[in-house]
């Protein structure tokens, strides 16, 4: 399953992206030679038209070749030239270059003149439109599929009704007595209002009438009474102060923090925190934020069976929820397990409205996560490459086809951003060489592009030995 999902992922996104890049080129009248998912060796391929169809041996990019558009770094890894450019052209262009370089660099210089169907050729828009048109289709990609989730599947929904922790200090005046609610009770009743589902406990606190409330449980069976406010905004602070239950497991473990380095893994229970009991999450939490520093010990159980597991949690900031004000507390490095959800239908309207928001909301997640990368708040050993993708894809596949399709979505969005870089190689620096050629009104040279490109492929090896080598270690880990 793992395997399957991570080629489905890398192939639909990376045909998805280059698509745009062709689409665009053909819009513009730009001819198109080469149309290659994977990089590296041919593995299979066709020609129709003008342009050759190539499937490549490594499944880890793609790329279009356009007429005009010199990328000698790109064409070495994506395996060489055309079939019309054939060996024997390749053979004598080395040839010349042999014999006499200041002949060959004339030659280059002839040839360069653009024709009107070259890339080169095209004002800076047109280019410019070609070369996001990727990043765009990356974007589009996920706005749909987070659309198709919600019109076709629907929306989720909390599937629960059982109460957690109770922020005592959140609460309104005339609403303390809901501290006596049984942690881990299910909610049956608020008032006159039956609860089945969480949105119904949010529902009812903000839709009762004033004044005094019942509340019902079961299991255990417990009955508390309130004052409802009368103002809208202690209604909210009210029902925020009330979170449903969520075990104190480990959903994920985020790579290269503290819970890694001790061996946590996903499905681990904690049970206890250097000695003090946790049974939800919130209790986990409030356990370890102010440890950071400290030596802690943490007991758990992992397939019936107890272990213990000793970290450091280290700094992060957080904003006080009471006083808004930045603080520093304790994390570990793990994600709480995945909600219980279930799918409502929704209307087409409110579908599209999802996406977007859905697609904003994820955008924003992957450009803190880079800036938070930059600026040292996380570690590098948090970036994954293809093994990390890999048990993501397994894992939301396993969920079910609506989670891996907004994985997919999720992915696609980091695609794009991460064309996006001012990198060159990427799309981000040929949109800067572009944008360098409308300051100065003259195109970087060939030569300057090219040296910039392999400064650019540096990078990118360097990044992508970093991400193996992290995930690399991380499988050692679990080994060992």
């Amino acid at each position: 399953m793992t395997v399957f999902a991570t080629i489905v992922v890398l192939g639909v996104l990376i045909f998805v992206h280059e698509l745009g890049h062709f689409w665009a080129a053909k819009a513009v009248d730009i001819k198109v030679d080469r149309f290659a998912i994977g990089l590296g060796p041919r593995v299979a391929g066709f020609k129709r038209g003008e342009t050759e169809y190539i499937l490549a041996a490594i499944p880890l990019g793609g790329y279009v070749k356009m007429a005009g558009m010199a990328d000698e770094v790109m064409e070495k890894i994506e395996g060489g030239p055309s079939e019309e450019d054939g060996h024997d052209g390749a053979e004598a262009a080395r040839d010349q270059r042999r014999a006499d370089p200041r002949d060959h660099a004339a030659a280059a210089g002839a040839r360069r003149r653009p024709g009107p169907r070259d890339f080169d050729g095209k004002p800076i828009w047109a280019r410019t439109i070609v070369i996001s048109a990727g990043v765009i289709m990356n974007f589009l990609f996920a706005f749909l599929a987070y659309g198709f989730v919600a019109g076709f599947f629907g929306e989720a929904e909390l599937d629960t009704r059982r109460v957690g922790n109770v922020a005592a200090e959140r609460l309104p005046p005339g609403a303390e007595a809901l501290v006596d609610l049984p942690v881990g009770a299910d909610l049956v009743q608020i008032g006159e209002r039956p609860i089945e589902r969480w949105r119904d406990v949010t529902e009812a606190l903000r839709a009762e009438p004033t004044g005094p409330l019942t509340i019902r449980t079961a299991n255990p069976s417990a009955t508390v009474r309130i004052d409802l406010p009368a103002d809208i905004e202690a209604r909210r602070q009210l029902a925020g102060s009330i979170v449903y239950w969520v075990p104190a497991e480990v959903g994920a473990v985020t790579p290269g923090t503290p819970a890694e380095e001790a061996g946590l893994r996903a499905g681990d229970a904690v049970v206890a925190v250097e000695g003090t009991p946790v049974t939800t999450w919130e209790d986990l939490v409030m356990a370890v934020r102010g440890r950071m520093g400290l030596r802690t010990e943490l007991e758990l159980r992992r397939d019936e069976q107890s272990l213990v597991r000793v970290l450091v949690p280290e700094e992060a900031e957080e904003t006080d929820p009471v006083t808004g004000e930045t603080i520093t507390v304790g994390r570990i490095g793990i994600l709480r397990p995945l909600d219980p959800v279930v799918y409502e239908r929704v209307g087409l309207g409110e579908a599209v409205v999802i996406a977007w928001d859905k697609t904003v909301l994820v955008t924003r997640l992957i450009l803190g996560f880079l800036r938070d990368l930059l600026t040292g708040n996380v570690s590098p050993r948090s970036v994954g490459s293809i093994v990390a993708i890999g048990e993501m894809s397994g894992d939301a596949a396993e969920q079910g086809f609506a989670p891996f399709l907004e994985f997919m979505a999720l992915f696609s969005i980091n695609l794009a951003i991460l064309n996006l870089l001012p990198i060159p190689i990427l799309d981000g620096g040929h949109l800067v060489f572009l944008l360098i050629e409308g300051v100065r009104g003259k195109a970087v040279s060939i030569e300057q592009r090219a040296r910039w490109s392999q400064v650019g492929l540096v990078i990118l090896l360097g990044i992508m030995i970093l991400a193996l080598s992290n995930d690399f270690q991380r499988v050692l880990r679990r080994w060992f």
